[in-house]
């Protein structure tokens, strides 16, 4: 791979296993792939109404700049359920606002060079 998509939860423990996520992608440029880079982090289980996504968004914000997706992902139920049909959030629930989510996120994606 060239390049590493994060998603993230919006939890403050997710914080600290982004920064052990990126000392191993430093490990990986070190040893096996020096061109590898971060294409961006996706803020994922996002909750508007609670505070904690907003103060986690703001930290990775402030340390990402350009990396972070505008697009969030936001918590939902039709997103965790779909595995158990062994179908994705398109075909499971292709009105939800998870699919919707995701296909914002693709959009972007493209558009960012992706």
């Amino acid at each position: 791979a060239s390049e590493v998509l994060i998603p993230l939860q919006m939890e403050i423990l997710s914080l600290q296993g982004l920064a052990q996520l990126l000392e191993t992608v430093n490990e990986v440029r070190r040893v096996l792939n020096r061109n590898l880079k971060i294409k961006g982090i996706v803020p994922s289980m996002y909750d508007g109404r609670r505070r904690l996504s907003d103060e986690v968004l703001k930290e990775i914000g402030k340390n990402f700049k350009e990396k972070v997706f505008k697009t969030h992902i936001r918590e939902c139920v039709k997103i965790a359920e779909a595995p158990s049909f062994a179908k994705s959030i398109l075909t499971y629930a292709p009105s939800s606002h998870g699919a919707e989510d995701y296909i914002k996120l693709a959009k972007e994606f493209i558009k960012e060079g992706g």
